[in-house]
């Protein structure tokens, strides 16, 4: 049931991607985030496009890896879709019932939006397949270490963040395997209205909760019995460093961002007519 959740899943493989430093990654998805929101028309949105299949084929990651990050995202995508075709006002209207209509101008706005969340996932979920919770979470660390100048707790944020990536697919796993059990006991989670489904979650629910809090005391007791003290005086057995690759895939992408703006900004000059049905304000 939960096997579609890539978020906290790794996938190992040797690929440049996957040799990037994880700060660098952490730096270049914020980039292309609000790369995302910039664009202002479909040219620049197929920029980014770009940057995705380009970074999917490099990282030699399977594309149904990807794509099933989309699978949670289904009915934000349908609902938000459906507001914004019925709700957005626009000059050319097809249907009008009462205050819905549809209108061209909203159609256009609901596509290009639609896409615009499908990237962003798609992006978080490249991050996290091809970097390593511990290595997500160092370059987390790294990046706000400024911070411990004001005395912010930057190693117990990191390692709070590693855990839970950790533990995301265990979770899953022991939820499948309670399902599993209470389907085998007579369990019926997909028939009934939306009450009765919710009802039928609670002995699911509680055997997870249980086994959540098990296994914190457990690691608890385990980080205890290591000596394990904070941030004093820890060292890393891995430094992080920028190499060759990270340059590159700097210029490359640097190259790709400065493309998107450039349509953004000169898009109206060359293609003035496409330009006036397609920009999204």
């Amino acid at each position: 049931m939960l096997n579609d959740v890539t978020f906290g899943q790794y996938y190992p493989v040797d690929s440049f991607v996957h040799r990037l430093d994880p700060r660098f990654k952490l730096l270049a998805l914020i980039a292309f985030i609000v790369l995302l929101f910039v664009a202002n028309n479909f040219y620049a949105l197929g920029a980014c496009a770009v940057i995705l299949i380009i970074t999917v084929i490099v990282s030699r990651v399977p594309v149904g890896s990807v794509l099933r990050s989309i699978k949670g995202i289904i009915f934000i995508l349908v609902f938000t879709g459906v507001l914004n075709i019925f709700f957005h006002s626009g000059e050319t209207v097809y249907w009008q019932w009462g205050i819905l209509k549809v209108t061209l101008e909203g159609i256009i706005f609901t596509v290009f939006l639609m896409f615009r969340l499908f990237f962003l996932v798609m992006a978080s979920s490249i991050l996290t397949l091809t970097t390593t919770p511990v290595a997500l979470t160092d370059g987390i660390e790294s990046l706000l270490k400024p911070l411990t100048f004001i005395k912010f707790p930057v190693h117990e944020l990191a390692l709070i963040m590693s855990i839970a990536l950790r533990f995301i697919p265990t979770l899953i796993d022991e939820t499948n395997r309670i399902i599993s059990a209470q389907k085998a006991r007579g369990a019926d989670f997909e028939s009934g209205n939306i009450f009765k489904r919710i009802k039928a979650m609670v002995p699911i629910l509680i055997p997870l909760l249980i086994s959540a809090f098990r296994r914190a005391e457990e690691l608890g007791d385990a980080m205890d019995a290591r000596c394990y003290s904070g941030s004093k005086n820890r060292t890393k057995y891995k430094k992080l460093r920028f190499g060759w690759r990270d340059l590159v895939a700097f210029l490359f992408i640097g190259a790709l961002i400065a493309g998107v703006v450039l349509f953004n900004i000169y898009c109206y000059n060359i293609f003035p007519q496409i330009y006036a049905y397609i920009r999204i304000s």
